[in-house]
C-alpha cells in the first residue's frame, strides 16, 4: 500500500479525512469476503500508484465497506471494488470494478 493512501479505521475517521481534504477524494470501498479480496488487492496496487502520481492533488481514501458502514451507504455502495470521487464533500463520479491504471487516470482526469 502506498503511503500516501489513508486507511481509516472508522466512519468517524473517514469523515475527518474528507473534512480535512483541501483537494479532492478519491474514495475506493474494499471488502474482506471471499469473491471481493482479489479485485480489491488489484485496486490497492493502482490506487496506490495513482496516489503517488497524484500527490498535491487528490487525496486517496481506502474504505473498508465493514468498517466504514455509514459512509459506504451514504455513498450508495453495494459491492466491493468501488470507488467515489469527491469535490467539497459532493460526489462528481463513481464506479465499479478493478480498472487498470490508466483508466483510474482518464476517469480522474475527466472529473477534477
Amino acid at each position: 500500500m502506498a503511503k500516501w493512501v489513508h486507511q481509516p479505521r472508522e466512519d468517524a475517521e473517514f469523515d475527518f479525512i474528507l473534512g480535512m481534504s483541501a483537494v479532492p477524494v478519491l474514495a475506493y470501498f474494499t471488502g474482506t469476503w471471499p469473491k471481493a479480496i482479489e479485485p480489491c488487492r488489484a485496486m490497492d496496487i493502482v490506487v496506490g500508484d495513482i496516489a503517488d502520481e497524484y500527490t498535491g492533488r487528490l487525496t486517496a481514501v481506502r474504505t473498508d465497506m465493514t468498517r466504514c458502514p455509514s459512509a459506504t451507504k451514504r455513498y450508495g455502495i453495494t459491492g466491493a471494488a468501488s470507488y467515489v470521487l469527491l469535490k467539497e464533500g459532493k460526489v462528481v463520479a463513481h464506479g465499479t470494478g478493478p480498472m487498470i491504471t490508466a483508466e483510474v487516470r482518464e476517469f480522474l482526469d475527466s472529473h477534477l
